[in-house]
Protein backbone atom coordinates (compact mmCIF):
# COMPACT_ATOMS: atom_id res chain seq x y z
CA UNK A 1 0.00 0.00 0.00
CA UNK A 2 1.02 3.56 -0.64
CA UNK A 3 -0.05 6.67 0.85
CA UNK A 4 0.27 9.97 -0.45
CA UNK A 5 -1.14 13.06 1.91
CA UNK A 6 -2.22 16.21 0.55
CA UNK A 7 -4.29 19.24 1.01
CA UNK A 8 -7.15 20.80 -0.50
CA UNK A 9 -7.88 23.97 -1.62
CA UNK A 10 -9.75 25.03 1.64
CA UNK A 11 -6.79 23.44 3.95
CA UNK A 12 -8.62 20.55 4.91
CA UNK A 13 -6.50 17.18 4.39
CA UNK A 14 -7.12 14.73 2.04
CA UNK A 15 -5.38 11.12 1.81
CA UNK A 16 -4.84 8.86 -1.34
CA UNK A 17 -4.34 4.86 -0.66
CA UNK A 18 -3.55 3.51 -3.61
CA UNK A 19 -2.58 -1.00 -4.09
CA UNK A 20 0.67 -0.11 -6.03
CA UNK A 21 3.85 1.88 -5.00
CA UNK A 22 4.50 3.48 -8.26
CA UNK A 23 1.19 6.00 -8.30
CA UNK A 24 2.36 9.58 -8.71
CA UNK A 25 -0.33 11.70 -6.68
CA UNK A 26 0.45 15.29 -7.40
CA UNK A 27 -2.86 16.64 -8.85
CA UNK A 28 -3.98 20.18 -7.52
CA UNK A 29 -7.05 21.35 -6.25
CA UNK A 30 -7.99 24.33 -8.35
CA UNK A 31 -11.18 25.33 -6.86
CA UNK A 32 -11.82 28.20 -5.57
CA UNK A 33 -12.63 27.15 -2.22
CA UNK A 34 -13.30 29.38 1.00
CA UNK A 35 -12.13 28.39 4.37
CA UNK A 36 -14.45 25.95 5.78
CA UNK A 37 -16.11 27.38 8.80
CA UNK A 38 -18.32 25.25 11.29
CA UNK A 39 -20.29 25.51 14.48
CA UNK A 40 -20.00 22.16 16.04
CA UNK A 41 -19.99 21.92 19.58
CA UNK A 42 -20.85 19.20 21.89
CA UNK A 43 -23.46 19.27 24.67
CA UNK A 44 -24.50 16.91 27.28
CA UNK A 45 -27.77 16.07 28.75
CA UNK A 46 -27.86 15.92 32.42
CA UNK A 47 -30.47 13.12 32.48
CA UNK A 48 -29.20 11.02 30.36
CA UNK A 49 -25.77 11.24 30.72
CA UNK A 50 -24.79 11.15 27.17
CA UNK A 51 -23.42 14.33 24.44
CA UNK A 52 -24.98 15.19 21.41
CA UNK A 53 -23.17 17.12 18.46
CA UNK A 54 -24.85 20.42 17.24
CA UNK A 55 -23.89 20.90 13.84
CA UNK A 56 -26.36 23.57 12.66
CA UNK A 57 -23.68 24.11 9.68
CA UNK A 58 -24.98 20.81 8.33
CA UNK A 59 -27.84 22.16 7.37
CA UNK A 60 -26.10 23.33 3.74
CA UNK A 61 -24.66 20.50 2.72
CA UNK A 62 -24.44 18.80 -0.80
CA UNK A 63 -28.34 16.71 -1.22
CA UNK A 64 -28.69 14.01 -3.89
CA UNK A 65 -27.07 15.61 -6.68
CA UNK A 66 -27.31 13.78 -9.83
CA UNK A 67 -24.45 11.76 -10.85
CA UNK A 68 -22.63 13.74 -13.21
CA UNK A 69 -21.98 16.56 -10.58
CA UNK A 70 -21.12 14.13 -7.60
CA UNK A 71 -18.20 15.54 -5.43
CA UNK A 72 -16.69 12.06 -4.32
CA UNK A 73 -16.17 10.94 -8.30
CA UNK A 74 -12.30 12.12 -9.66
CA UNK A 75 -12.07 15.59 -11.20
CA UNK A 76 -12.92 14.60 -14.94
CA UNK A 77 -13.48 16.33 -18.53
CA UNK A 78 -13.02 20.02 -16.44
CA UNK A 79 -15.32 18.70 -13.80
CA UNK A 80 -13.49 20.10 -10.16
CA UNK A 81 -14.46 17.56 -7.42
CA UNK A 82 -13.15 16.77 -3.62
CA UNK A 83 -10.60 14.58 -5.54
CA UNK A 84 -8.35 16.36 -7.02
CA UNK A 85 -6.99 13.38 -9.21
CA UNK A 86 -8.73 12.06 -12.31
CA UNK A 87 -8.60 8.20 -10.65
CA UNK A 88 -7.68 6.99 -7.60
CA UNK A 89 -8.19 3.62 -5.57
CA UNK A 90 -9.03 4.48 -1.99
CA UNK A 91 -9.33 7.99 -0.85
CA UNK A 92 -9.97 9.59 2.57
CA UNK A 93 -10.63 13.69 3.22
CA UNK A 94 -11.88 16.10 5.87
CA UNK A 95 -15.73 16.18 5.62
CA UNK A 96 -16.66 19.57 4.18
CA UNK A 97 -19.82 19.56 6.35
CA UNK A 98 -18.51 18.40 9.89
CA UNK A 99 -20.74 17.10 12.79
CA UNK A 100 -17.22 16.98 14.93
CA UNK A 101 -14.40 19.84 14.56
CA UNK A 102 -11.25 20.34 16.07
CA UNK A 103 -11.84 20.28 19.92
CA UNK A 104 -15.18 18.55 19.38
CA UNK A 105 -13.54 15.60 17.37
CA UNK A 106 -13.15 15.04 13.75
CA UNK A 107 -15.12 13.71 10.71
CA UNK A 108 -13.36 12.06 7.42
CA UNK A 109 -15.25 10.63 4.32
CA UNK A 110 -14.07 7.54 3.08
CA UNK A 111 -14.70 6.67 -0.56
CA UNK A 112 -13.86 3.13 -1.60
CA UNK A 113 -13.37 3.48 -5.37
CA UNK A 114 -13.64 6.10 -8.04
CA UNK A 115 -16.82 3.98 -9.89
CA UNK A 116 -19.71 5.72 -8.71
CA UNK A 117 -21.69 3.08 -9.63
CA UNK A 118 -20.68 0.53 -7.67
CA UNK A 119 -20.81 -1.06 -4.54
CA UNK A 120 -18.73 -2.43 -1.37
CA UNK A 121 -19.99 -5.56 -2.22
CA UNK A 122 -18.86 -4.87 -5.89
CA UNK A 123 -15.23 -4.31 -4.85
CA UNK A 124 -12.38 -7.05 -5.49
CA UNK A 125 -10.88 -8.93 -2.50
CA UNK A 126 -7.72 -6.50 -3.46
CA UNK A 127 -10.05 -3.48 -3.27
CA UNK A 128 -11.76 -4.50 0.08
CA UNK A 129 -8.41 -5.19 1.56
CA UNK A 130 -6.85 -1.81 0.95
CA UNK A 131 -10.15 -0.05 3.02
CA UNK A 132 -9.15 -2.29 5.52
CA UNK A 133 -5.58 -0.70 5.20
CA UNK A 134 -6.95 2.95 5.13
CA UNK A 135 -9.74 2.29 8.33
CA UNK A 136 -6.59 0.68 9.98
CA UNK A 137 -4.12 3.76 8.99
CA UNK A 138 -6.75 6.15 10.43
CA UNK A 139 -7.86 4.54 13.51
CA UNK A 140 -3.60 4.42 14.12
CA UNK A 141 -3.46 8.35 13.17
CA UNK A 142 -6.78 9.45 14.82
CA UNK A 143 -5.72 7.98 18.12
CA UNK A 144 -2.47 10.14 18.47
CA UNK A 145 -5.12 13.38 18.89
CA UNK A 146 -5.34 14.58 22.13
CA UNK A 147 -8.68 15.30 22.01
CA UNK A 148 -9.79 11.86 20.24
CA UNK A 149 -11.41 9.45 22.66
CA UNK A 150 -12.99 6.56 20.18
CA UNK A 151 -12.90 6.54 16.09
CA UNK A 152 -16.05 4.65 14.58
CA UNK A 153 -15.49 3.40 10.91
CA UNK A 154 -18.70 2.90 9.42
CA UNK A 155 -20.56 2.99 5.47
CA UNK A 156 -24.37 3.69 5.24
CA UNK A 157 -26.11 2.17 2.46
CA UNK A 158 -29.38 3.20 0.86
CA UNK A 159 -31.78 6.11 0.84
CA UNK A 160 -33.59 4.42 2.94
CA UNK A 161 -30.95 5.01 5.43
CA UNK A 162 -30.43 9.10 4.74
CA UNK A 163 -27.17 8.53 2.17
CA UNK A 164 -27.39 11.75 0.48
CA UNK A 165 -24.47 10.71 -1.81
CA UNK A 166 -24.52 7.90 -3.75
CA UNK A 167 -21.39 7.39 -4.70
CA UNK A 168 -19.85 4.26 -2.47
CA UNK A 169 -18.18 5.66 0.45
CA UNK A 170 -18.05 5.85 4.14
CA UNK A 171 -17.38 8.00 7.22
CA UNK A 172 -15.29 8.13 10.26
CA UNK A 173 -15.90 9.91 13.17
CA UNK A 174 -13.24 10.75 16.07
CA UNK A 175 -14.87 11.09 18.94
CA UNK A 176 -14.14 13.59 22.38
CA UNK A 177 -15.97 11.05 24.11
CA UNK A 178 -16.39 7.53 24.90
CA UNK A 179 -20.04 6.33 23.05
CA UNK A 180 -23.16 5.33 24.99
CA UNK A 181 -23.13 2.38 23.12
CA UNK A 182 -19.43 1.68 24.57
CA UNK A 183 -19.82 2.37 27.96
CA UNK A 184 -22.49 0.08 27.55
CA UNK A 185 -20.34 -2.59 26.49
CA UNK A 186 -17.72 -2.34 28.73
CA UNK A 187 -19.77 -2.43 32.18
CA UNK A 188 -21.28 -5.35 30.81
CA UNK A 189 -17.42 -6.76 30.00
CA UNK A 190 -16.60 -5.70 33.54
CA UNK A 191 -19.93 -7.38 34.97
CA UNK A 192 -19.49 -10.25 33.36
CA UNK A 193 -15.60 -10.84 34.44
CA UNK A 194 -16.87 -10.08 38.30
CA UNK A 195 -19.35 -12.89 38.04
CA UNK A 196 -17.67 -15.21 35.92
CA UNK A 197 -14.12 -14.59 35.38
CA UNK A 198 -13.76 -14.98 32.13
CA UNK A 199 -14.23 -12.43 29.20
CA UNK A 200 -17.74 -11.63 27.83
CA UNK A 201 -16.63 -11.39 23.81
CA UNK A 202 -14.70 -14.64 24.11
CA UNK A 203 -17.97 -16.29 25.75
CA UNK A 204 -20.22 -15.23 23.20
CA UNK A 205 -17.98 -16.24 20.42
CA UNK A 206 -17.94 -19.40 21.45
CA UNK A 207 -21.82 -19.89 22.75
CA UNK A 208 -22.69 -18.65 19.03
CA UNK A 209 -20.40 -21.61 17.44
CA UNK A 210 -21.22 -24.30 19.95
CA UNK A 211 -25.09 -23.66 19.43
CA UNK A 212 -24.77 -23.09 15.86
CA UNK A 213 -28.56 -22.15 15.00
CA UNK A 214 -27.37 -18.60 14.67
CA UNK A 215 -24.22 -19.11 12.61
CA UNK A 216 -24.16 -17.60 9.19
CA UNK A 217 -20.59 -17.64 7.88
CA UNK A 218 -16.98 -19.03 9.45
CA UNK A 219 -13.26 -18.59 8.68
CA UNK A 220 -9.89 -19.53 9.60
CA UNK A 221 -9.88 -16.21 11.53
CA UNK A 222 -13.49 -14.67 11.73
CA UNK A 223 -16.91 -15.59 12.77
CA UNK A 224 -20.41 -14.02 11.70
CA UNK A 225 -23.57 -14.51 13.45
CA UNK A 226 -26.71 -13.15 14.51
CA UNK A 227 -26.88 -11.99 17.82
CA UNK A 228 -28.94 -14.01 19.96
CA UNK A 229 -31.01 -10.87 20.93
CA UNK A 230 -30.73 -9.10 17.76
CA UNK A 231 -32.29 -5.48 17.55
CA UNK A 232 -32.95 -5.58 13.67
CA UNK A 233 -34.75 -7.99 11.41
CA UNK A 234 -31.22 -8.82 10.01
CA UNK A 235 -28.46 -8.21 11.91
CA UNK A 236 -25.03 -9.83 11.88
CA UNK A 237 -21.97 -8.94 14.09
CA UNK A 238 -18.58 -10.58 12.34
CA UNK A 239 -15.84 -11.17 14.98
CA UNK A 240 -12.63 -11.99 14.58
CA UNK A 241 -11.25 -15.50 16.52
CA UNK A 242 -8.34 -13.76 18.11
CA UNK A 243 -10.26 -11.19 19.87
CA UNK A 244 -8.58 -8.16 19.85
CA UNK A 245 -8.68 -4.33 21.04
CA UNK A 246 -8.98 -2.17 17.53
CA UNK A 247 -8.50 -2.77 13.51
CA UNK A 248 -4.40 -2.14 14.06
CA UNK A 249 -4.28 -4.90 16.12
CA UNK A 250 -5.20 -7.76 13.53
CA UNK A 251 -2.84 -9.85 12.66
CA UNK A 252 -1.74 -11.09 9.12
CA UNK A 253 -4.30 -14.22 8.31
CA UNK A 254 -6.96 -12.12 9.60
CA UNK A 255 -6.87 -9.20 7.51
CA UNK A 256 -6.11 -11.29 4.26
CA UNK A 257 -9.23 -13.39 5.31
CA UNK A 258 -11.27 -10.15 6.03
CA UNK A 259 -12.37 -9.53 2.51
CA UNK A 260 -13.34 -12.70 1.90
CA UNK A 261 -15.97 -13.50 4.52
CA UNK A 262 -17.08 -9.69 4.43
CA UNK A 263 -17.38 -9.22 0.85
CA UNK A 264 -19.83 -12.72 0.74
CA UNK A 265 -21.55 -10.98 3.86
CA UNK A 266 -22.47 -7.98 2.13
CA UNK A 267 -23.42 -10.17 -1.14
CA UNK A 268 -25.81 -12.52 1.24
CA UNK A 269 -27.14 -9.17 2.22
CA UNK A 270 -28.22 -8.07 -1.22
CA UNK A 271 -30.13 -11.25 -1.76
CA UNK A 272 -32.46 -11.34 1.44
CA UNK A 273 -34.99 -10.42 -0.31
CA UNK A 274 -35.17 -12.82 -3.49
CA UNK A 275 -34.37 -11.40 -7.12
CA UNK A 276 -36.10 -8.52 -8.85
CA UNK A 277 -35.97 -6.83 -5.44
CA UNK A 278 -33.52 -3.10 -5.02
CA UNK A 279 -30.16 -3.37 -3.59
CA UNK A 280 -30.71 -3.63 0.33
CA UNK A 281 -30.13 -0.76 2.75
CA UNK A 282 -27.66 -1.17 5.44
CA UNK A 283 -25.64 0.46 7.90
CA UNK A 284 -22.18 -1.37 8.76
CA UNK A 285 -20.17 0.09 12.13
CA UNK A 286 -17.02 -0.99 13.53
CA UNK A 287 -17.17 -1.23 17.13
CA UNK A 288 -13.26 -0.66 18.35
CA UNK A 289 -12.29 -0.26 21.89
CA UNK A 290 -11.70 3.59 23.10
CA UNK A 291 -8.45 4.96 24.31
CA UNK A 292 -7.20 5.50 27.86
CA UNK A 293 -10.06 3.60 29.57
CA UNK A 294 -9.88 0.89 32.26
CA UNK A 295 -10.65 -3.07 30.58
CA UNK A 296 -9.30 -1.43 27.61
CA UNK A 297 -7.97 -4.76 26.41
CA UNK A 298 -11.11 -6.79 27.42
CA UNK A 299 -12.67 -5.12 24.50
CA UNK A 300 -13.64 -7.62 21.40
CA UNK A 301 -13.32 -5.33 18.07
CA UNK A 302 -15.98 -6.43 15.73
CA UNK A 303 -18.10 -5.45 12.65
CA UNK A 304 -21.85 -5.16 13.06
CA UNK A 305 -23.98 -4.99 9.20
CA UNK A 306 -27.54 -4.64 9.77
CA UNK A 307 -30.63 -3.71 7.49
CA UNK A 308 -33.48 -1.37 8.45
CA UNK A 309 -35.88 -3.26 5.88
CA UNK A 310 -37.99 -6.34 7.53
CA UNK A 311 -39.18 -7.63 4.40
CA UNK A 312 -40.09 -7.25 0.52
CA UNK A 313 -41.00 -3.28 0.69
CA UNK A 314 -41.13 -3.04 4.17
CA UNK A 315 -39.32 -0.87 6.16
CA UNK A 316 -38.36 -1.31 10.33
CA UNK A 317 -39.25 1.91 11.60
CA UNK A 318 -37.98 3.28 15.38
CA UNK A 319 -41.64 3.94 16.63
CA UNK A 320 -42.52 4.47 20.45
CA UNK A 321 -40.89 1.76 21.64
CA UNK A 322 -37.74 2.07 20.55
CA UNK A 323 -37.04 5.78 20.23
CA UNK A 324 -38.75 6.65 23.41
CA UNK A 325 -37.54 3.65 25.68
CA UNK A 326 -35.05 2.07 23.76
CA UNK A 327 -36.77 -0.92 23.99
CA UNK A 328 -36.60 -2.61 20.67
CA UNK A 329 -39.11 -4.82 19.22
CA UNK A 330 -37.67 -7.61 16.49
CA UNK A 331 -40.10 -9.01 14.04
CA UNK A 332 -38.13 -11.64 12.37
CA UNK A 333 -36.38 -14.36 15.00
CA UNK A 334 -32.73 -14.20 15.13
CA UNK A 335 -32.20 -18.25 14.52
CA UNK A 336 -35.00 -17.17 10.77
CA UNK A 337 -32.68 -13.80 9.86
CA UNK A 338 -29.52 -16.89 10.26
CA UNK A 339 -31.04 -19.61 8.02
CA UNK A 340 -32.04 -16.92 5.28
CA UNK A 341 -28.45 -15.60 5.58
CA UNK A 342 -27.36 -19.23 5.08
CA UNK A 343 -29.88 -20.27 2.42
CA UNK A 344 -29.04 -17.00 0.04
CA UNK A 345 -25.37 -18.41 -0.76
CA UNK A 346 -26.86 -20.50 -3.19
CA UNK A 347 -28.92 -18.09 -4.68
Amino acid sequence: MKKTVTTLADGRELLYYDSHDDVVRDAVDRRPLDAVSTSSEIRRDPLLGDSVAIASHRQGRTYHPPADECPLCPSRDGRLSEIPDDQYDVVVFENRFPSLAGDSGRCEVVCFTSDHDASFADLTEEQAALVLEAWTDRTAELAGFEQVKQVFCFENRGAEIGVTLGHPHGQIYAYPFVTPRTELMLRSVEAHRERTGGNLFDDIVARELADGDRVVLTGEHWVAFVPYAAHWPYEVHLHPRRRVPDLRELDEGARTEFAQIYLELLRRFDRIFGPGEPSTPYIAAWHQAPFGVPGREEFGLHLELFTIRRTSGKLKFLAGSESGMSVFINDVPPEAAAQRLREVASE
